[in-house]
């Protein structure tokens, strides 16, 4: 597996080798624990979920305020995403900055996330499956995210397809933010 810090601190891409790809398909191992403990990552995830999500649908940017903020990884496994982190830690280096991958079944390639990074994706396929595993049980209470059109993000399309709660956010200027960088955000 191969693993790349991006120009935000704590976001890495992950591109897994791809096994048996052929005309059944492919299989992917999507985590080792020696390879995560190798580069410092989590490796303590006590929940996994997915979304299944039409084309055009964007979902975010999402977080979880502190203390349950978690370590994620996160994957697409059928389909194709563009994903996005968005660096939501006052006094980072690259506060207000984002990172876009591209996330598919056929590439099989991952996000890892700490803490004070806020997520979102758009539906670039007829459907997708996007996985998370996280490292924090959900807590509701501390769910929250900003405004998906309030750092630049190049998306595909200025009219996507978004849930009520995504569309009132408050962007990330006018959002009271609890993250400062360079603080442990989630408990242990």
């Amino acid at each position: 597996m191969e693993i790349r810090a991006t120009k935000i601190s704590g976001c890495y891409e992950l591109s897994p080798i791809v096994f048996h790809q052929d005309y059944r398909g492919s299989f992917v191992k999507t985590f080792h624990k020696d390879v995560f403990s190798k580069h410092g990552l989590e490796t303590n995830f006590v929940e996994e979920y997915y979304s299944v999500s039409v084309q055009n649908v964007l979902r975010g940017l999402h977080f979880q305020t502190p203390p349950a903020d978690p370590n994620k990884l996160v994957y697409c496994p059928l389909g194709r995403i563009m994903d996005v982190i968005v660096d939501v830690r006052v006094g980072s280096p690259s506060y207000g900055q984002f990172e876009v991958f591209d996330l598919s079944g056929e590439n099989g390639k991952m996000v890892y996330m700490e803490p004070g990074l806020a997520h979102g994706f758009y539906v670039l396929s007829e459907t997708a499956m996007v996985m998370y595993k996280i490292s924090q049980l959900y807590s509701p209470e501390n769910d929250t995210g900003i405004r998906w059109d309030s750092v630049g993000i190049p998306w595909p399309s200025n009219n996507p397809i978004l849930s009520q709660r995504d569309k009132e956010f408050l962007p990330l200027a006018e959002f009271k933010n609890p993250f400062r960088y360079g603080e442990k955000m989630a408990m242990a």
